[in-house]
């Protein structure tokens, strides 16, 4: 990966935003918003594109190496699965301000914005000419996809009343179900 980032640095960027921002791009093409919606917000991008300047163009690979231990790869996990959780929640909450009480349209949202990346790795895949229809996420889930959902499915309970939890007691047990488990 660093190697292509040296080499073609605009399409390992675009790629690296894809993955972020993957989610926030389907959630809004299923919405029939504008996809560049998330361009909106500079700080993300900003932080986004700073992670992969360091990551790729850091002299001597120190970030690489700082990454190969155990305790910043349980760190920086953890982080993950947080911001999953707030993507998925974020999701459902925003679906529902279109489609009161669409069950299934909260699931399909909240389930975009959680795995979106993943989801729309495959577009760029295709764009890229290095798909594989074997490889296909909508044919084989990944397991984060498949926690996706489920917790697209338990988030939308919550909103909808018929889960009698709280939303940010969920969201800790969620987000300590997925980190245990992965």
């Amino acid at each position: 990966a660093a190697a292509l980032a040296w080499k073609n640095p605009i399409s390992s960027w675009f790629t690296a935003m894809l993955h972020c921002f993957g989610g926030g791009i389907l959630s809004c093409l299923l919405l029939a918003e504008p996809p560049l919606k998330f361009l909106a917000n500079h700080t993300n991008i900003l932080l986004a594109s700073s992670i992969w300047y360091i990551t790729f163009f850091c002299p001597r690979d120190l970030v690489s190496q700082g990454y190969s231990y155990l305790p910043v790869q349980l760190l920086a996990s953890g982080m993950k699965e947080v911001t999953r959780t707030w993507k998925i929640v974020g999701g459902v909450t925003h679906a529902n301000s279109y489609y009161k009480n669409g069950w299934i349209v909260m699931i399909a949202i909240g389930w975009a914005r959680g795995a979106g990346g993943t989801i729309i790795t495959n577009f760029e895949r295709l764009l890229k000419g290095d798909w594989k229809p074997e490889g296909d996420e909508w044919l084989k889930m990944s397991y984060p996809a498949k926690v996706t959902l489920l917790g697209s499915v338990i988030f939308t309970f919550q909103h909808t009343q018929h889960l009698a939890i709280s939303k940010h007691n969920l969201m800790f047990l969620y987000t300590i179900f997925i980190v245990a488990t992965k």
